[in-house]
């Protein structure tokens, strides 16, 4: 069975998360065969520990989790990285599979399912993937002008622009982020009011979420060389320490 199996390298990296301790193995056992990097966790709280430690380009999810919703999860996917998602649940209906794809899924698959439809539709969205490479949770583009030696925020493109001139691609949330951060220029904007601004809420897990974002940005931007221009000040909030331009 293996021989017909297509080799990749580098090998995609997937991270599952599924309670059902026999299927978690049994999945993950069958898309390494099939070439993939898989790890496989059985909570919400070891997603968040692995996701922060490394990259992968598609989250499968079981929606029934013990310790937070799947649908949770999707969306916190959605609007922190570039990952593909793909649910496995056993709620089969037409309102729950909306609510799926309300939350961020690109598909969803209902319990039991076909190991094989699984790893061609993961291969599919992987092909549908634009821009594939090491690190596809950020994204940076080459720069489409001459270097401006300061920063520029592209708000209709999503982009933020280095000194090196190096266009950054920003998720939606991280660009509201800065927006928020550079509206009040070189002035400390409080966490309390980012958490509203981005739609957290002031909880354990919108602080999470908020710090996983601002984590994200400082990888995307150290990326390209850059000094990371947004400072923390300690239980209060955040300020953006260098002059922007807003296009």
């Amino acid at each position: 069975m293996t021989q017909d199996r297509v080799s990749r390298n580098p090998s995609p990296r997937i991270i599952i998360v599924e309670d059902d301790k026999p299927l978690l193995k049994s999945v993950v056992k069958y898309l390494r065969l099939d070439g993939y990097d898989v790890t496989g966790v059985g909570s919400a709280y070891e997603f968040y520990q692995h996701l922060f430690a490394a990259p992968y380009v598609l989250a499968i999810l079981d929606v029934g989790l013990p310790d937070q919703s799947g649908l949770v999860l999707s969306e916190y996917v959605r609007n922190n990285t570039n990952m593909r998602i793909i649910m496995l649940t056993a709620r089969a209906s037409i309102d729950d599979e909306l609510a799926g794809h309300k939350a961020g899924a690109d598909m969803y698959f209902v319990k039991p399912f076909d190991f094989r439809k699984l790893s061609a539709s993961i291969a599919s969205l992987l092909a549908r993937l634009e821009a594939p490479a090491s690190d596809p949770q950020f994204v940076a583009e080459k720069p489409e002008s001459l270097p401006s030696g300061e920063w520029r925020l592209l708000t209709t493109q999503w982009i933020l622009q280095a000194p090196s001139g190096q266009h950054l691609k920003l998720t939606g949330k991280e660009l509201e982020f800065i927006i928020q951060l550079v509206s009040s220029p070189k002035a400390v904007v409080s966490r309390l009011e980012l958490l509203n601004k981005l739609g957290y809420f002031n909880s354990e897990s919108g602080n999470h979420s908020l710090q996983s974002l601002i984590n994200r940005l400082r990888k995307k931007i150290e990326s390209c060389n850059a000094v990371f221009p947004i400072q923390t000040s300690h239980a209060i909030g955040y300020i953006f320490l260098e002059d922007i331009i807003i296009e």
